[in-house]
Order: C-alpha cells, then structure tokens, then sequence
C-alpha cells in the first residue's frame, strides 16, 4: 500500500505536516517505538509510530530522523497526545531528509492505525500471490508453444503493466511486446547500450537483475542463461530480458515470476539454435571439403543443396562470401570454436549486416578457435551487387560486444570478396583469413578487416618484424622528434600535413596557416636532419610508411 492511501483513510486521524512529494512510497509494515535509536528494528519500508517520549530538547529531532532516513522507513507518524502538537524542530528536520511527517490526532491510538496497516498489507500480499500463480499459469501456456517470447511479453504488458523486449548481446531485439503505446521496439540506441551494460555486469561477476539508468529512466536486465553451460562461456551469447522500471521496491513474488518468463525465453533460444543445426552442418561440410582440397564439382553440388535452406523460394544460383572470426583471450584458453560460432552468427544477424531476414541465411561451422560463416549473396537485376562490408558489421554492434570483451578480449573479423563459384571459395576463405590477420595486428577490443584493404599497403604493414618497424621509423623520424623537443618547431605535423597534401606548397601552407616561405624552411630543415629529399617520390614513400608504422 501507499502513504496517500493512509492520509484519504479518515478513520485514521492523520493529517500530513509535510512530504507531500514523497506519497507514493510503498509501506511494508508498521513499527511503534519510543526509542531515541530504533535502527536495530528497521528494515526499510516502515511506518514508524511514536508517541515522541524521546524527544528532550530540539536537537534530538534531527538526529531520531537521521537515523529513520538512513534506515529506509516509508513515513513518520507522531502522535499529539503527549506534547498537544507536533513540534517544528520536527518538521524541518523530516523536510531536510525528505521524510513525509505525520500528525495522529489523541482520539486514534496506535493500536487502530497499526491494525489497519497490517491488515491491507497483508491482503495485498495474499492477492499479489494469487496474481502470480495465476500469471505462471498463463505464462506456461503462452510460452514457446503458443506464441513464442511476444506472446508472454505482451501478457507482461497487459496485466503488470511493463515495457519489456527480449535482447540479443549486441541489442538486437528478439522479441517486444505489441500492446503497449510505443510498439515493440526500444528507443533509439537503447537496446545496444543496455546490452553493453549487462555484457559489462555478467563479466564482472555481478548476479542479475541489474539495474541500470539511461537517460533518466530506469531499467532492469534479466539474463536468459543456457541450461548447464557456465556464464563465462556464453558471456557474448546470451540474450537478456531488458524491463523499463526500477525494480528496487519489487517483492520477491514479482522478482520471481519474471525469473520464470526468463525461463520461457530460455526454451525459446534453445529452439532457435535447434533450427540452426542444419545450416551449421551444411557450413561444416562445405568448410572441410574446401580445407580438404574436394573437387570444385563436388563442393558445387554441397552447394546446390545450400541453396533452397539458405535462400528459400525461386533464386538462381547466387554469389558467396565468405567471414571468418576469431575471439581471443587473455590469460587463459578462450571461448574456442563454438563460442566464435554463436558470436559471428549474432554478428551477421544484426540489422542491415546481410540484408532482409538474415537469421534465415546465416550459416556458420568452426574449426579449432575460428569460426567460419558461408554467406549466400541473392543475385542482384545486373547480376552483381556489393556484398557484405567489413565496416558495416560493426555499425550496430561493436559498442556492446566492446563492453563485454573489455580489457581481457578481442573479437577480429575478416571479410572477403564474392565469389561466383565452388572455384573461389578456397580463395575466398584464405583471403577472409588474410583479413581477419590485418584487423587482429589493428588496436581495439573489435575489429574488422575487408577485401578491400588486401591490395593496400596496410596489408604489409602488420606483418613487419617489431624490430624493423622501430629500427626503420627510428632511422627517419627520431631526429625529427628530437628537433621538435629542443625548439618547438613541429617539424612532424609539418611532414604530416605536407605528404597529406601530395606536396602542395599552397595547400600544405594554408592547411597549416603558414606563409609559404616559413613552410619551404621547415621542409627544408627536414631535409638537412635526414638527408632526404622531399621532392623525391622514393623518399616521400619512406616517410609516408614510417609515419604510419609509428
């Protein structure tokens, strides 16, 4: 029950002296004391009654109601019959600590009002009982066999009245319920940064539901565990039950049915990756005939039979790419092949990652610590079209799974170019590797290499020895630098900013908002401690892969 239900409860003799903005606050029992430190009798929650037989001299008040404060009662009530009226030391001390203020008149005792706070409580008990078996019991019946995860939202919406929605790792949503005012959906950008914070809770070890706040307002995270498997082991897995409200004023009862709509969920995932078996097969036996060296002719017709599961209805035969990805940690063995599975599969299924539908057309197999996606591309009008981007894999989700790797981590993904036929896939998978090589040698906790970038010289750069990448940039930049410590001269934002500009003297000056002439001395001072020549192509190049090997 409420405090405001109390104070429109006439039979109680209550009238309010000051809190009105805190009325809502739940009361969970009753407590009559005379006590100057009743602390050890408090567990929050409380209407505390007193006949205010502690109260010696006015300093006292602020301290009894410190102490109430810090212990979490609901309200105060103090009864007139003592004194003839509530003094005011009392009541600016309740203001101070937002504590609402209760005057009892002499005509009510204790005993009255004590009896009917019990009584409402209890009865509000009993009916919050009965509504929760009753919701299990719908809920069981709403559950993966009659609707799915939408089905048991909707009937969270219906009769608790709360948002909730079924979350990927990455904060795709899985499901939302459809009768509240503002749809299924999330807002904008909410589902990846609460995904980022249950990823970052589960990781430190913290036991859920977490409460988290964004953007003012409160939500609860529920994680949807996989029977019998560790959390860590599915730490970037796991889907997570995200409810808009603040749960810190929720009996157990309440707590405990959205446990059992998290178990439901559970059913639900374990059906899903049931339907993913046949895909991942047919990945598994695409992958080792590719890895075997089979005949073009024998992976083409493995892959005729891809076709209908992954692409279903009337399609001709479409172009392939291929992902590979790899999940590394630190100090210890890491999550391995299966668990790159699950989090490359995810990955591909964020929105615009492949296209309509994509759960439909991800196939996914692994070997040792790497998983390997085959990805069908539908035949564009013109017969081509652009595949998937390493870029935009991360668009949605490298916020989140960066939260959940956090310092002892990291995800890297290569993508490579489409084929046409069973004849490029080895290629493709080399070159997808190749990729994933050059994100792993980049910084960060996600990373993402493409096709692309192969015939760029950022392939090269990765894989120089350490010893040569320092003993070359040293060779050519050290004396820049110690130039630029002595005098101040930013001889290397210059060399920057003058290779950026292909050697423009103009662009390069007005880009540093420098005369020409003091541009030419800096180039040329460049020059001198060096003993290379700027206007030399060959030389250019050397500086241009020093500076990025730096």
């Amino acid at each position: 029950m409420r405090l405001r239900a109390l104070l429109d409860t006439a039979s109680l003799g209550l009238s309010l002296l000051g809190g009105e903005d805190e009325l809502e606050r739940a009361v969970r029992g009753v407590m009559t004391t005379d006590l100057r430190d009743p602390s050890r009798y408090l567990s929050g929650g409380e209407l505390v009654l007193t006949g205010l037989a502690w109260r010696r001299e006015p300093g006292d008040s602020e301290r009894f109601v410190r102490i109430l404060a810090a212990e979490g009662v609901a309200g105060l009530a103090a009864g007139e019959a003592e004194l003839g009226s509530v003094p005011e030391d009392l009541v600016r001390a309740c203001a101070r600590h937002r504590l609402p203020l209760f005057s009892v008149t002499e005509a009510v005792s204790f005993a009255s009002i004590t009896e009917y706070v019990v009584r409402q409580v209890s009865a509000e008990r009993a009916g919050d009982l009965a509504a929760v078996v009753d919701r299990h019991r719908r809920l069981m019946t709403s559950g993966p066999a009659g609707g799915g995860p939408d089905a048991v939202l909707d009937l969270l919406g219906s009769d608790l009245d709360l948002r909730a929605w079924v979350l990927s790792p990455t904060g795709r949503r899985i499901a939302g319920s459809t009768l509240t005012d503002q749809g299924p959906e999330p807002p904008e950008g909410i589902g990846a940064r609460l995904a980022g914070a249950h990823l970052a809770a589960s990781r430190e070890g913290r036991r859920g539901p977490y409460r988290v706040t964004l953007d003012g307002t409160a939500y609860a995270l529920f994680p949807v565990r996989q029977e019998g498997r560790e959390a860590r082991e599915t730490l970037l897995s796991d889907w997570l039950l995200a409810v808009e409200a603040d749960i810190v004023d929720w009996p157990a009862e309440r707590l405990d049915l959205l446990q059992g709509v998290t178990q439901l969920i559970a059913v639900e995932r374990e059906r899903r990756d049931a339907a993913r078996t046949v895909r991942r097969r047919l990945a598994q036996e695409v992958l080792e005939l590719v890895q075997t060296g089979a005949a073009p002719t024998e992976i083409a017709a493995r892959l005729r039979l891809a076709v209908p599961v992954l692409l279903p209805g009337p399609s001709a035969a479409p172009r392939w790419q291929i992902v590979v990805a790899q999940v590394e940690r630190d100090g210890d063995e890491g999550p391995g092949g299966p668990a790159a599975q699950a989090l490359l599969e995810e990955v591909l299924a964020a929105p615009g990652a492949s296209g309509p539908e994509p759960s439909e057309r991800i196939a996914v197999a692994h070997t040792g610590d790497e998983a390997v996606a085959l990805v069908p591309l539908s035949p564009t009008a013109d017969g081509d079209g652009e595949g998937l981007h390493a870029t935009a894999l991360l668009s949605a989700v490298g916020e989140p799974l960066g939260r959940g790797l956090a310092d002892d981590g990291r995800l890297t993904i290569g993508v490579s170019a489409p084929v046409h036929s069973a004849e490029g896939l080895r290629g493709a998978l080399e070159e997808a590797r190749h990729a994933r090589r050059v994100a792993a040698a980049r910084p960060g906790r996600v990373c993402t290499a493409g096709h692309e970038e192969l015939a760029s010289h950022v392939l090269l750069l990765p894989f120089v020895p350490d010893d040569v990448r320092r003993a070359f940039t040293a060779r050519l930049l050290d004396p820049l630098r110690d130039y630029d410590r002595r005098h101040r001269a930013e001889l290397i934002p210059t060399l920057e900013a003058f290779l950026d500009c292909d050697g423009s003297w103009t662009r390069c000056a007005a880009r540093l908002h420098l005369h020409v002439n003091t541009l030419r001395y800096r180039v040329g001072r460049i020059e001198q401690l060096t003993g290379r020549d700027l206007s030399r192509l060959e030389d250019k190049l050397d500086f241009f892969l020093a500076l990025r090997m730096s």
